[in-house]
């Protein structure tokens, strides 16, 4: 339905009606205030959660708003009533606290996903783009001079006690090299978020198959820029960083700051999306990672972003959670290739203007 957008704001197709779940948040309002630019009709859904809201926020300017449950089958179909396709962007995000998360991580994720996809056949919107994520891979590629291309299991908690960080080849134990990683790699949740986002996927993609239907999922990198929440626990480093800076404190860095990450800025990813939304023709399923194809360490983001605030600088405190990985690195050729999508926003420009910009 319709032509790709690009980030020149030009539009090769018509208008359309378009529900976005979680539309009051970090990432889903700034999809509704790109498809608006583009001239579409957008719908709000939102639970409005204490976690990542503490009152209404500002920023939602004149789209409609519902607020309600969509784990809710009556708000689901409300909320579905005369649009042609959802933007699923609602969910409990980051690692969390600990295992006590559990039953509202899958809630919130995975039943409301389901709810979400059963009140779409019966108001028969075959249409779906869906907020995924880098956490579906698990630890990042790797190669083994020895092995060729290699995936590491989990790090070993001695280990990672001891100071000793880098993953090592599963086969021979030798070190091994940081490589991207492509759409086609095994998935391998390693925390319950990352479970609760492949059990999103396959969900989709089973309602995708069973007729006529199209999903495509967009796996998010470390996702950053205004309106992220500050000080909660289930923030991204991003925002707990800047979070930090607000309040006086030094970022706090864990293990040694060499963990390397793609941060895509909310603006690209908020274009990405769009240009799912407008593609003709979509496949039944497609997933695509959304990165900005430059990789930086957590230590050199902790660093240009209190350099943009003025300081304190960073702390490397030699940390580390369990449910954390070493490096992911994806490879956005997909998303380029297939749905044109090139991230607009350089590292350092959006660093400097993360570090002003208002959280909520």
């Amino acid at each position: 339905m319709g032509q790709s957008v690009a980030h020149d704001g030009s539009i090769g197709c018509g208008a359309m009606r378009v529900l976005v779940t979680g539309g009051a948040g970090f990432v889903g309002s700034h999809i509704a205030d790109r498809l608006a630019e583009r001239g579409h009709q957008v719908r709000l859904l939102d639970l409005l959660l204490p976690a990542a809201h503490q009152r209404m926020p500002d920023y939602l300017g004149d789209h409609e708003f519902i607020p309600g449950d969509l784990r809710d089958p009556a708000v689901a179909e409300q909320a579905l009533s005369g649009v042609e396709m959802a933007c699923h962007q609602s969910a409990m995000v980051g690692l969390g606290v600990d295992a006590q998360d559990a039953p509202e991580y899958v809630s919130h994720n995975d039943l409301a996903t389901a709810v979400l996809l059963a009140a779409m056949e019966r108001c028969e919107v075959g249409r779906l783009v869906m907020a995924s994520s880098m956490v579906v891979y698990g630890e990042g590629a790797y190669s083994c001079r020895e092995h060729g291309a290699v995936r590491p299991g989990p790090r070993a908690e001695a280990d990672l006690a001891a100071g000793l960080y880098e993953p090592r080849c599963p086969s021979c134990g030798a070190a091994v090299e940081p490589a991207t990683v492509a759409e086609d790699a095994r998935l391998d949740p390693r925390n319950t978020y990352a479970a609760t986002k492949v059990a999103q996927e396959h969900l989709a993609s089973a309602w995708a198959r069973t007729g006529g239907r199209s999903v495509t999922a967009l796996r998010y990198h470390n996702v950053y820029g205004p309106r992220m929440p500050r000080d909660t626990p289930y923030a991204g480093v991003a925002s707990i960083f800047r979070s930090s800076l607000a309040s006086g404190r030094s970022p706090h860095v864990f293990e040694d700051g060499g963990q390397r990450r793609d941060f895509v800025h909310v603006r690209d990813v908020a274009a990405a999306n769009v240009l799912a939304l407008e593609r003709a023709d979509p496949p039944a399923f497609r997933a695509y990672n959304i990165a900005s194809g430059t990789p930086h360490t957590v230590g050199d983001m902790a660093s240009a972003l209190a350099g943009a605030f003025g300081g304190p600088a960073p702390v490397v405190t030699g940390k580390y959670r369990l449910g954390d990985v070493r490096h992911i690195v994806a490879s956005p050729a997909r998303a380029t290739e297939e749905l044109g999508f090139r991230a607009a926003v350089p590292f350092a420009e959006g660093m400097a203007e993360f570090a002003h910009a208002p959280l909520r």
